[in-house]
């Protein structure tokens, strides 16, 4: 059996990135340790219940551990929020030192496999392009293998595309999105999640709670969770990653199966 430390930004990535994967390497009996790098919170008086909800959320995905690295969420823009008196904004976290956190939990598990963000965070979020910077840096100093969470750059667009006409999505332009994700032709895992899709669905459900949680990102979430889950399966049920390094082949539909590398 593996062990996998699957590394995220945010509280509810877990789930929305890689929930059924977590879900389905948990069912299959390897240990899942889950760490999130930021808290969810802007300001310490919103208080922890953002890092509540991400451990129950963890707990239905089968983790066996879920660990926060320490930090504040930076927020999305070019101007980041000061930091909070008691803490520090992940994005303004130094390098090594944030690897060096992830590395202690890497080693502590002896991991055998990290889960990290492509070189754009997925999204060009600044706090998911750290966490790309962070994983690549713990995993050269642990040695472990790491393969990076992504989307199909092909589907992001056509995605985009729609949910913008329906006005669910306005934060984005089209000129970033067409650099978001990942080429299809460069993906190197694609892992059937249809099975698990209850499981990430009632991951997700988690972070949908509150009543303060409010914009459109978190209705498009709400809409989803809504939805039954057969039918969340088929819009949820398969995951991406790339393998930094590999050749490019035949996509692999297992987390844990070997790509060849140059």
């Amino acid at each position: 059996m593996a062990t996998v430390v699957a590394f995220h930004a945010h509280p509810d990535d877990e789930a929305i990135l890689t929930g059924g994967t977590l879900a389905r390497l948990a069912g299959e009996g390897h240990r899942v340790v889950i760490v999130v790098a930021c808290s969810g919170a802007m300001w310490p008086e919103h208080g922890t219940g953002r890092l509540e909800q991400f451990r129950r959320s963890a707990a239905l995905l089968g983790a066996a551990r879920a660990e926060h690295l320490g930090y504040y969420d930076s927020g999305h823009g070019p101007v980041l929020f000061p930091d909070p008196p008691d803490g520090v904004r992940f994005v303004r976290a130094g390098l090594e030192e944030a690897a060096g956190r992830l590395a202690s939990i890497l080693r502590a598990e002896g991991a055998d496999l990290l889960l990290s963000y492509d070189p754009v965070g997925g999204n060009g979020h600044p706090d998911h392009i750290r966490v790309h910077e962070v994983g690549t840096l713990a995993a050269e100093l642990t040695g472990v293998r790491v393969l990076e969470v992504t989307w199909p750059r092909e589907l992001m667009i056509a995605a985009f595309a729609g949910l913008t006409a329906m006005r669910l999505v306005v934060r984005y332009a089209m000129r970033d999105v067409r650099g978001y994700g990942t080429p299809r032709s460069a993906i190197t895992h694609r892992v059937n999640v249809r099975r698990y899709a209850r499981a990430k669905r009632a991951a997700l459900a988690v972070h949908m709670k509150p009543a303060n949680r409010k914009g459109r990102t978190t209705r498009l979430l709400g809409l989803a969770v809504a939805l039954p889950a057969p039918v969340f399966g088929l819009f949820s049920g398969r995951e991406w990653f790339v393998e930094p390094g590999a050749r490019p082949g035949p996509v692999v539909g297992d987390v844990l199966l070997l790509r060849d590398n140059p």
